[in-house]
């Protein structure tokens, strides 16, 4: 089930001197090296200056239910950093009903973040057969049905909004592309005026919008109503693909530049990727393609001899290796390519980011975000 909803949930998504100290932290990558660094995260972590201000809190991040402890830890260690925590709590699965994970609207963290300083907005998503979504959306009667079960399930805790993300439209074909769309706008705008009315956050997670995808998001109407749109600024290549990097700079211009021409910077977050895919290297393999955190990925290199290396156009870290059965290729995000990326969403003045996943992180991430 868990590697079915990190599958389900992946592969559909397709100051610079502060940053370059930040950087300076890394370690340099070696085609001689055959592991991680052998120094702890703490070890690791630069000095903080007591008397220095804090940082703003521009930093969100998912919380996996699958990994709701060592998640919730995460949050607490960087909880100076982080503005909002979204729990990967609940599922649509009809126009009334919403569906909770295990772990789902657990009050030790819910409270614990709250008196950490972390808004806590959970986040629903569904998984419904292809078309079941789009009926609900298209319809007026079935649309308001669905915008009171979400508002049921924000009054069940102390929750400072919702993060809906609702991927299974983006596959909508030319022949209903515009009633879904437009139905999808009026669901969002119906929840954003609800929602706020209580006093809490509207969250709308969508994918990039390229010359080929996240077309079915309205984003000029989402940034209207929403307090925050997040992009899932991942899956460049993905699980379903070839090997090659999640996210490289090229594509990170192009997404910010038609999100910032349709949504103010203000309200953008970007999603950045904390995994990666380990691919049979062989496009006509049948094995399956692992959905691997930077800490499995680091150790599968480890445990494999491989060098660390960097991508040079993307600047993230892949590596490949034989299991006994076939070569495999894992392309991973780790905090240097964090580093190379964050300039390109800095220049288009977005300074809100959010992590795909919490506890799936390099350490490193964190003082690069807050040099950045």
């Amino acid at each position: 089930m868990i590697t079915s909803v990190v599958t389900a949930r992946l592969s559909r998504a397709f100051a610079a001197v502060g940053l370059l100290a930040a950087a300076a932290l890394l370690p340099a990558p070696s085609v001689a090296a055959s592991g991680p660094s052998s120094a702890s995260p703490a070890a690791r972590e630069p000095a903080v200056d007591p008397a220095a201000a804090p940082p703003p809190r521009t930093v969100s991040g998912w919380l996996p239910y699958w990994d709701q402890e060592g998640a919730y830890q995460d949050a607490l260690r960087h909880a100076d950093q982080l503005h909002t925590v979204s729990p990967f709590w609940y599922e649509a699965v009809s126009a009334g009903r919403i569906d909770s994970h295990p772990g789902a609207g657990e009050r030790r963290i819910i409270d614990g973040l709250h008196r950490a300083g972390v808004k806590v907005v959970p986040t629903v998503m569904e998984t419904m057969e292809p078309g079941a979504l789009a009926a609900i959306l298209t319809s007026p009667a079935r649309r308001t049905e669905h915008a009171d079960a979400l508002m049921r399930t924000v009054a069940t805790r102390d929750y400072d909004g919702l993060d809906l993300d609702y991927e299974s439209i983006a596959a909508t074909g030319d022949a209903t592309y515009a009633s879904v769309r437009d139905g999808f706008t009026t669901l969002a705008t119906d929840l954003c005026r609800r929602l706020r009315s209580l006093g809490k956050q509207c969250v709308i997670t969508v994918f990039p919008k390229t010359a080929t995808t996240g077309r079915i998001w309205d984003y000029a109407a989402l940034g209207r109503v929403a307090d925050r749109v997040r992009i899932m600024g991942y899956n460049l290549h993905w699980s379903g693909g070839d090997p090659g990097p999640l996210a490289d700079t090229r594509w990170y211009d192009d997404i910010l530049t038609r999100a910032t021409a349709l949504v103010p910077a203000a309200k953008l977050e970007m999603g950045l990727p904390a995994y990666g895919w380990d691919w049979p290297a062989d496009s006509d393999s049948t094995a399956a393609t692992k959905h691997v955190t930077w800490k499995e990925a680091e150790a599968l290199r480890a445990e494999q001899g491989a060098p660390y290396r960097l991508d040079e156009v993307s600047g993230t870290p892949y590596f490949t290796y034989d299991d006994g059965t076939e070569l495999r290729e894992v392309w991973y995000q780790d905090a240097r390519g964090v580093a190379t990326h964050l300039p390109v969403v800095r220049k288009h003045g977005v300074t809100h980011t959010v992590l795909w996943a919490l506890n799936f992180e390099d350490p490193q991430v964190w003082p690069v975000l807050a040099g950045s």
